[in-house]
């Protein structure tokens, strides 16, 4: 396996192409997994929020008074939230909209301008079949397209990538029913490829 970065040196706005700013700074091959960082998704298709319009409610400014949290960033958390798990240490676990269990909703502030956050796509499987129709149309290149994001993890330090959105690749090899080495049969084993990929990709 060979992973190559992909250097797209400009800001993304939302009138960018992802797909042809890809095929502009590199070359595919039928059968290349193109590995996208979330960040880059939600700034095409306006997924930035100016934290001055947001207005917190008394919900908001209650649980941002408790936990020393800017209570913009707590309204913005609980719009993208189907149900809190748990708050601690001004983080807040949540399960979010899409189904994804995550710190603060997947809302950060980083790589973004003073004053602003940004916030998951709506629908990550999507955005990576457009890329990927995309690329297959203009190129007549089959190739995998991976929608990855940074998540932390459970009694462990340092963060690692998996996938939000995917298209063209089977996330999960599931290996339940065949053989070990010692001719037991497998009952749960099941392979996270398209996460593995996306914290390989990270490495770059």
């Amino acid at each position: 396996m060979e992973i190559i970065p992909v250097l797209i040196e400009k800001e993304i706005e939302p009138s960018d192409d992802i797909s042809d700013l890809v095929l502009s700074s590199c070359d595919l091959h039928d059968g290349d997994i193109l590995v996208i960082a979330q960040k880059i998704i939600s700034k095409q298709e306006g997924r930035i929020v100016k934290l001055s319009t947001v207005e917190p409610s008394l919900l908001s400014q209650g649980i941002g008074s408790q936990y020393q949290k800017d209570p913009r960033l707590v309204e913005l958390i609980l719009s993208e939230t189907k149900r809190i798990i748990r708050m601690k240490n001004g983080i807040l676990i949540v399960e979010t909209k899409n189904g994804f269990i995550c710190a603060n909703a997947g809302i950060d502030e980083s790589n973004v301008q003073e004053g602003y956050a940004t916030l998951l796509p709506i629908n990550s499987d999507v955005s990576a079949e457009s890329i990927r129709y995309n690329i297959l149309k203009q190129t007549n290149k089959n190739v995998a397209v991976i929608i990855s994001d940074t998540f932390g993890r459970p009694f462990r330090m340092g963060q690692t990538n998996c996938a939000i959105g995917i298209s063209g690749l089977n996330p999960i090899i599931d290996y339940a029913g065949l053989h070990d080495s010692f001719q037991k049969i497998l009952r749960v084993t099941a392979i996270a490829v398209a996460d593995e990929l996306s914290s390989a990709a990270e490495l770059v």
